[in-house]
């Protein structure tokens, strides 16, 4: 496929709705997860795109694209339920063909009108019912085990809204790995949190079992930071630069990595420059285009739009370049976003 093609479906979405899919939550969300090309897409649900799929291709305008597509079944581990009578379903999710998602704290105390990320949606699926607030280690390890077993799941991801706690909700993460790697101990997990106000807090993660971690900033910019994540714009970026130093020195090359959002009005240069930089320091730099949804704030109060193609096709091509240079790439990750690969344009380009 084409990087203009894969970038327009990453911006513009597609018509219906795949049987693995998503709505509201942490990350880029209201997505259909298709494998396009052989690649996995976490495309968003748009009723409005120009581009649909029909059988097994990707039509645009109702033209056949030459894009194959293959919609991913809906797993059977959702058709379990905990002793307690919770879905699976909303305890983890499949993402793409072989990744289970968990967001282990569905709250986070950053989730208020002046402090909340403007592009996240945490709470809404808790609110809507679809998942429940805090994910028991012992329920998650079940469903690790039925989605291994049943689905084929070679990775997990777990993340967390953040805790009051200065761990910022790291502890319970610790916790979760360590019940999933008693259950499925082969089971690649990435964690995902802020940067935890005692940094030997990244040793405990490591030692509970996780494999890889996601310390995420979204922007390198302050003033974007400001404007769009009050809250986490408190957590100041020489605290990030310890975090993943110290990840680093923990979990090894590559084996960290960031959300880097396109769209925010940061400088596409000085971000270009910024990703190239954490990834000579061994970070990952997962290059996303910002997504705008309804139950966000960038939509329902600030009407954002998304980024524009060529900006987000030019820093991930240059992105990816760089990491071609020194060696970094994102399939050598043992789990998380950067393994799939799905949110982004990098795999296609050769990151």
């Amino acid at each position: 496929m084409t990087v203009s093609t894969r970038t327009d479906l990453a911006l513009l979405g597609i018509r219906g709705t795949p049987p693995v899919n998503r709505t509201g939550g942490a990350g880029p969300t209201d997505d259909g997860h298709l494998m396009i090309d052989g690649l996995h897409a976490a495309i968003p649900r748009n009723p409005a795109s120009p581009f649909s799929f029909d059988g097994d291709h990707v039509l645009y305008d109702g033209h056949d694209t030459g894009l194959v597509v293959q919609a991913i079944s809906r797993p059977r581990f959702y058709d379990l339920v905990t002793d307690e009578g919770v879905s699976y379903e909303k305890i983890a999710k499949l993402h793409g063909s072989n990744v289970l998602a968990t967001t282990v704290v569905q709250t986070c105390i950053r989730y208020d009108a002046t402090q909340r990320c403007r592009f996240c949606s945490i709470e809404e699926s808790l609110r809507s019912g679809s998942t429940v607030a805090v994910k028991k280690p012992a329920d998650l390890a079940a469903v690790a085990r039925a989605a291994v077993e049943l689905d084929g799941v070679t990775q997990m991801v777990m993340t967390t809204g953040t805790s009051a706690g200065r761990d910022r909700g790291a502890k319970h993460l610790a916790r979760c790995v360590r019940a999933v790697k008693s259950a499925v101990p082969d089971l690649p997990i990435q964690v995902q949190c802020e940067p935890p106000a005692t940094l030997d807090t990244i040793t405990e993660l490591r030692e509970a079992g996780a494999d890889a971690i996601g310390i995420h900033v979204e922007s390198l910019d302050d003033e974007v930071r400001r404007r769009w994540m009050p809250g986490k714009a408190t957590v100041s970026l020489d605290e990030y630069r310890a975090a993943w130093d110290e990840a680093v020195r923990v979990f090894g090359r590559n084996q960290v990595s960031t959300y880097l959002l396109v769209g925010l009005g940061e400088d596409p240069d000085e971000m270009i420059r910024g990703a190239q930089q954490l990834a000579d320091t061994g970070v990952y730099p997962f290059i996303v285009p910002f997504r705008p949804h309804v139950g966000t704030l960038a939509v329902d109060v600030d009407d954002a739009r998304a980024p524009d193609p060529a900006i987000v096709e030019k820093i991930s091509r240059e992105v990816a370049g760089h990491l071609q240079l020194i060696g970094m790439s994102g399939s050598d990750q043992r789990a998380g976003c950067a393994a799939c690969g799905a949110c982004s344009v990098l795999p296609n380009v050769g990151g």
